[in-house]
């Protein structure tokens, strides 16, 4: 199928969307005006705003109306993820496995795009992970481990790439796929993620490449022993 028949068959909402925002325009006018324009029942261009809405390609607010957002490759990849886990969890074994083979890939391209104050923030990270560890009672750093790997990759210009890595995370926190595992096991994934950053901040990519494989593998033996998710 052609590129423009693949366009073609998007509602036409939607395409009306996407030229005005190919067009540099974020205001978009009332349904009721849109509706006049493309020859549409209201009724049925509310339901269309709907589904733009959870493809985060509008955004509507009071007294504002309908705006277009910055395409993101989250919001379709999220929802989509989410309906693959509740007919079959273990389908989120696969989609861990893409994320896990994207961050081994950009790992070079990302590390080296980092700035200084990407840099602190890491450590930043580090620091209070390591302290939460040591905590008596031990807390798990679990926002902290989305931070660490999301603030690795953020410098990747690749919306399809940010959409995969942020969405592993959103339905990881959102239906509470965390899951606890002994003080010996976390102490090695940070020891791990504390070998990435030092390495990171020392320009010795090598060496925090091959800390994040190992981390990986690591993964992969809980996965295989407790026929757990791999969430790390």
């Amino acid at each position: 199928m052609s590129p423009q028949k693949i366009i073609d068959q998007l509602s036409p909402f939607i395409q009306y969307i996407s030229k005005n925002a190919s067009a540099g325009s974020e205001a978009l006018p009332s349904l009721n005006e849109i509706s006049k324009a493309l020859g549409i029942s209201v009724s049925s261009l509310r339901e269309e705003l709907e589904v733009a809405k959870a493809l985060g390609l509008v955004e509507v607010k009071p007294r504002v109306g309908i705006k277009t957002l910055p395409y993101s490759f989250t919001p379709a990849v999220t929802n989509s993820l989410a309906y693959a886990i509740s007919v079959d969890k273990e389908l989120f074994k696969s989609f861990s496995d893409i994320r896990n083979h994207i961050e081994a890939s950009y790992w070079y391209q990302a590390v080296s795009s980092l700035t200084a104050s990407d840099i602190e923030a890491l450590q930043a990270i580090i620091r209070t992970s390591l302290q939460k560890l040591g905590a008596d009672p031990i807390q798990i750093p679990h926002g902290e481990h989305r931070q660490l790997h999301l603030t690795i990759y953020r410098r990747l210009d690749n919306p399809f790439v940010q959409g995969i890595l942020e969405a592993y995370w959103d339905i990881y926190e959102a239906v509470g796929l965390s899951v606890y595992e002994d003080q010996k096991y976390l102490d090695r994934v940070w020891s791990y993620h504390q070998q990435m950053v030092e390495s990171i901040a020392q320009g010795d990519y090598l060496s925090g490449y091959q800390a994040l494989i190992a981390h990986m593998d690591l993964l992969f033996q809980r996965e295989q022993k407790n026929a757990k998710f791999p969430f790390e």
